[in-house]
């Protein structure tokens, strides 16, 4: 039976969303309803992160179940009653439905706490701009809190409600933008001779990063390189231009993948930066680090979804999105596992994508059951 508790909880959280490291609002709401459960200690991490422990009577592992609290820039077009009331914000990723179903977890420890260990419920900022897992990461705080284990669930919209999405290694892409600046010299448009133009570089940058992802057997997996933004020079015809810059999208299945990429691009823009006499800077953001899950985590997933008679689909290749859960994977075991929206669920980051109620239910019984299997063991 659903908890309609736990359903107006989303409800009022999509209501008032709130996008990366703003999470004021929402990160006090949490927490007023998550000390109803009298945790153990609550602690923040980073700007607006909470987490929720619950010890157990003895020693034990320690495991984390992980929600994200932020939404997007984005304009919400639906007819729910309960449509986000912050203007240009919306909960279009299901972020709503991933608290609330830590929230239900909540519940359930609550009436049945821990045997061994501990359990940690973790609501982390920012997961939509990368930074987030990363600040939690790099807290001491989080690091005091030594994790044996850390799960995460992402609703999938495409897919069967209720089945449960899972894969060894690399679930969901590595990625990054990079911005690249060259820096030339401006001239008059009919003395071009006398300035330095990036244009003749930004031609050659193309036509050799697209020869570059034409060599498939240079990568061990699949690897895309996105041209996104191009800028040269100002809108006057007088003049020709001494500045560019070029935003590109990196994506690969594999975190090696992406390190060999980011290599042979760079060397390729610095060989043409130079040839043209261009000075050239790179930088990157949002760089989000593919999730490798942990085949021992991914065994504890599997069981749990068995234990509910839930239909489990195993992919063969990770998703082209990426999440920034791939942080926690660089440094401890994990899995992020996929939790089916709908056939007909709208995509991730529509404006008209409401996360479905009905599978709030699912996501706490796979964890609680995850939960139970590990703190009713004493194998530290």
């Amino acid at each position: 039976m659903i908890n309609k508790e736990i359903i107006n909880l989303r409800h009022h959280l999509h209501q008032y969303p709130e996008v990366s490291n703003q999470e004021y609002k929402t990160s006090e709401y949490i927490s007023d309803f998550m000390n109803g459960f009298s945790p153990s200690e609550v602690i923040s991490i980073s700007k607006t992160g909470k987490a929720f422990v619950f010890d157990g009577k003895k020693p034990g592992k320690t495991i984390i179940f992980r929600a994200e609290l932020d939404a997007l820039p984005i304009v919400e077009k639906s007819l729910i009653d309960y449509t986000s009331l912050n203007k240009n914000v919306a909960h279009m990723c299901g972020h709503d439905g991933h608290m609330a179903i830590l929230a239900g977890l909540a519940q359930r420890i609550a009436q049945s706490p821990p045997e061994f260990g501990k359990v940690v419920l973790l609501f982390q900022p920012a997961e939509e701009v990368e930074q987030g897992a990363k600040d939690v990461v790099e807290a001491p705080e989080f690091r005091s809190i030594k994790a044996d284990c850390i799960f995460a669930l992402h609703n999938i919209p495409g897919v069967e409600k209720h089945t449960i999405v899972l894969k060894n290694g690399s679930f969901a892409a590595a990625s990054k933008g990079m911005t690249i600046k060259l820096f030339g010299k401006t001239s008059h448009a009919a003395e071009p001779e006398n300035g330095i133009s990036p244009a003749n570089a930004i031609s050659l940058i193309i036509r050799q990063l697209n020869e570059l992802m034409q060599n498939k057997n240079l990568f061990n997996d699949v690897a895309l390189l996105t041209f996104i933004h191009l800028k040269m020079g100002e809108i006057s015809f007088g003049t020709s231009p001494g500045y560019a810059e070029i935003r590109i999208t990196l994506r690969a299945f594999q975190n090696e993948d992406m390190e060999l990429l980011t290599h042979r691009t760079e060397k390729i823009i610095t060989e043409i930066a130079n040839a043209e006499k261009l000075t050239q800077e790179i930088s990157y953001s949002e760089e989000f680090p593919a999730c490798d899950n942990d085949a021992e985590c991914v065994s504890m997933v599997e069981r749990s979804a068995r234990e509910n008679n839930f239909q489990i689909e195993y992919i063969k290749t990770p998703f082209k999105w990426s999440e920034d859960f791939g942080y926690y994977s660089q440094k401890y075991k994990t899995c992020l596992f996929g939790l089916g929206a709908g056939i007909q669920q709208p995509q991730l980051h529509n404006p008209d994508y409401d996360f479905p109620d009905e599978i709030i239910e699912t996501g706490v019984n796979i964890f609680y059951s995850i939960y139970k299997n590990i703190t009713n063991k004493n194998d530290e």
